[in-house]
């Protein structure tokens, strides 16, 4: 068991993560900050911390586990301002969406105590975002990756390790490297596109009209373009490299579409939709992974 928690956001993700803590027994205080005092206080009411602090390094003190829960753009700023309270043995953890930039932000930040740093990316979330949406349950059932650096305190992985199962996630561990390049592919691009093609919509001559028709399928298909739109926007530009390659992937796969149906090859085309049908219809949401660590090919 933890003695604090220090909770440095109190929105979605930390506010979660605190009341799934809780919940589990595994920490005896919370205290929380947030840049707005009215989100800690209703974090506060929620039960999510105890004690609201007037600033990050005030939440970082006297604690033995120390969550991240801010924007990946944030994440160096943060950082720097409770620099000289990470100490050793004290676990410190994120929970953004991308790793390479968190990463090379820690390193400058916190230089020679970067070994406390343990970089986690939990899949899980909601479309609307705060402290009011909070749940224990989020993450029960959900992926969370680590990436840790080999400079890392191998002990306080294992301990990142153990409070994310004791949550109920599945902890996979990856390099950073590797990590952004995958979730570029599943969940950046993903977002990317339902972005574009519900502007795209909406946006046209009509396009009131053709959203009043719109059923399941739309919806299910937009889902994610209600995303938060700040959160987004820092997660597309820090993974811009691997965004735009995937977004490149994409191109192509429409492009192919689009020949066959332009030369209309009924055949081709049913081949193409076909392949992806029976690949889709195969696909299991948070399958078996090997027991060993995840090792996707480089990023090129």
């Amino acid at each position: 068991m933890f003695q604090q928690l220090g909770l440095i956001g109190c929105g979605l993700m930390g506010g979660s993560f605190a009341l799934a803590l809780k919940r589990a027994g595994l920490v005896k205080h919370v205290v929380g900050y947030s840049k707005s005092p009215s989100t800690t206080e209703r974090a506060r009411r929620a039960g999510a911390i105890d004690v609201a602090a007037e600033s990050a390094l005030l939440a970082v003190a006297g604690a033995d586990i120390v969550l991240l829960a801010v924007p990946v753009s944030a994440t160096e700023a943060t950082f720097k301002a409770i620099r000289h309270l990470v100490e050793p043995g004290v676990l410190f953890m994120d929970v953004g969406s991308t790793k390479r930039d968190v990463v090379d932000a820690a390193r400058r930040a916190l230089k020679e105590r970067i070994g406390g740093f343990v970089p986690a990316h939990p899949i899980a979330g909601k479309e609307k975002a705060g402290i009011a949406h909070a749940d224990a349950d989020l993450y029960v059932g959900r992926q969370v990756i680590l990436t840790p650096l080999p400079q890392t305190d191998a002990a306080l992985v294992q301990k990142a390790t153990d409070v994310w199962a004791a949550i109920g996630a599945q902890v996979l561990r990856m390099s950073p490297e590797n990590h952004d390049a995958a979730f570029a592919a599943v969940s950046h691009l993903p977002h990317l596109l339902a972005f574009a093609y519900f502007s795209a919509v909406a946006k046209q001559p009509g396009g009131d009209d053709f959203l009043s028709l719109a059923g399941p399928g739309f919806r299910d298909f937009t889902r994610i373009a209600a995303s938060d739109p700040t959160i987004w926007r820092d997660i597309l530009l820090a993974n811009r490299e691997e965004t735009l390659k995937q977004s490149m992937r994409f191109r192509h796969a429409l492009d192919a579409l689009e020949h066959v149906i332009r030369s209309g090859n009924a055949e081709a085309l049913e081949d193409l939709i076909r392949s992806a049908s029976e690949g889709r219809a195969a696909w299991q949401m948070n399958s078996p992974r090997p027991a060993a660590p995840v090792a996707l090919p480089p990023a090129r």
